[in-house]
């Protein structure tokens, strides 16, 4: 007997309309997880971005803040006119940032007595004898420590003369075994100092008894253009030098060792810098409050006496320096959405000291510090008479 065939149920396929829907569903989850991670990719560039900023913002703050609250430092109290000077409006463009020149002993304190000076007349050649033991006496290596060096000679017996000079290589002699003395070349500064005090033309008595440091000259401004020729008061502007020429860079300029002047690129994507001054102006025992750095108040190589000593008075009752840094993504950012208030500045230069804000946003988002700085070392010779 033949047993029956069981029959098998009916094959079934996908029919075109679920097949449809499947793909239509499969193309919004696609297309969901798509969109998912593209805002989430437009996110983390745009942190990334901030991240960056915030970076650069605070490196510019940390080096400004550090070396105006250094100025002067190791440096005798009869010349804190010349620890700083500013410049209102020193980049052009509409960000009209300011600058800032410093001076001090900021690296090694030096303070070597001269005690017969000849020569130099006119900043020409010269040569410097010591007092007995002021090497021996001194902390460090005779005499390749001086050599190739620029050094400040503050003079004590006449009243505003000072003067840069270059040390050269084999110039420095006795070294601790008596007539020591070194030799100078014409001063070797070109990046001038607080005040153009390269050579104050005082004659050659002057010098005798003089005080002999490194006063070191460190100079921050911002390239808001990436054009040398839109500063013509910095030289060297080249890239063996260090200049980069791209906008909104930060820069530190001073001189080297050898007397030349290099340019380092503190930080990138700095948009505007400002700075204002607070001090006693008027002596009556209260600081002033802050105010913008007067350009007339500079002391210039060719003024006279009377007017000197006025500036002079000015910038050496300056006790505090209040410093805007204002850095803004190099980029648009990605993941905006919606209008921003117009009140808040997040997408807009805002307006800083005498520096107009902008009327439009940009969309480039903006970090700003803002610090007030006390000039510790205003009337301290800290380090080269160890006294107050």
């Amino acid at each position: 007997m033949r047993c029956p065939k069981k029959s098998l149920p009916p094959r079934r396929g996908f029919t075109l309309a679920e097949v449809l829907v499947a793909s239509v569903v499969m193309l919004i989850v696609v297309l969901g997880t798509l969109a998912i991670y593209m805002r989430s990719h437009r996110i983390a560039v745009d942190q990334q971005r901030i991240a960056d900023l915030q970076h650069d913002v605070r490196t510019a703050m940390f080096f400004i803040s550090r070396d105006i609250r250094s100025a002067g430092v190791g440096l005798v109290p009869e010349i804190s006119g010349y620890f700083l000077e500013g410049y209102d409006g020193f980049s052009p463009g509409n960000e009209a940032a300011d600058s800032i020149k410093v001076m001090g002993n900021f690296d090694e304190p030096l303070a070597l007595r001269i005690r017969q000076y000849q020569g130099g007349v006119g900043g020409g050649a010269a040569t410097a004898f010591l007092y007995d033991w002021e090497l021996e006496n001194a902390p460090y290596e005779c005499p390749d420590f001086y050599e190739n060096r620029v050094i400040l000679i503050v003079s004590t017996t006449c009243p505003g003369c000072y003067a840069f000079r270059f040390i050269p290589r084999n110039a420095m002699h006795g070294c601790g075994q008596g007539a020591e003395h070194f030799n100078m070349q014409p001063g070797r500064s070109d990046l001038n100092p607080p005040g153009g005090l390269i050579d104050t033309g005082c004659g050659e008595e002057c010098w005798d008894d003089a005080i002999v440091t490194f006063g070191q000259v460190k100079q921050y401004w911002l390239d808001t253009t990436g054009t040398p020729g839109d500063y013509p008061t910095i030289p060297s502007l080249d890239a063996e030098h260090g200049y980069l020429g791209i906008p909104y860079t930060l820069y530190l300029s001073t001189i080297d060792a050898q007397g030349e002047v290099v340019h380092y690129a503190i930080a990138q994507n700095i948009e505007n810098i400002q700075f204002q001054y607070n001090g006693d102006f008027n002596n009556d025992g209260v600081l002033d409050g802050f105010v913008d750095w007067d350009n007339s108040w500079t002391i210039q190589p060719n003024d006279d006496d009377a007017t000197r000593q006025s500036k002079w008075e000015i910038i050496s009752a300056i006790n505090q320096v209040r410093v805007w840094v204002l850095g803004r993504t190099e980029e648009r950012m990605t993941g905006v959405s919606g209008s921003p208030p117009s009140n808040i500045y997040l997408y807009r230069r805002p307006p800083l000291a005498n520096s107009p804000g902008a009327t439009e946003d940009d969309m480039r988002r903006r970090v700003l510090l803002d610090s007030t700085i006390t000039i510790r070392n205003l009337v301290l010779n800290l380090y080269n008479l160890g006294t107050r």
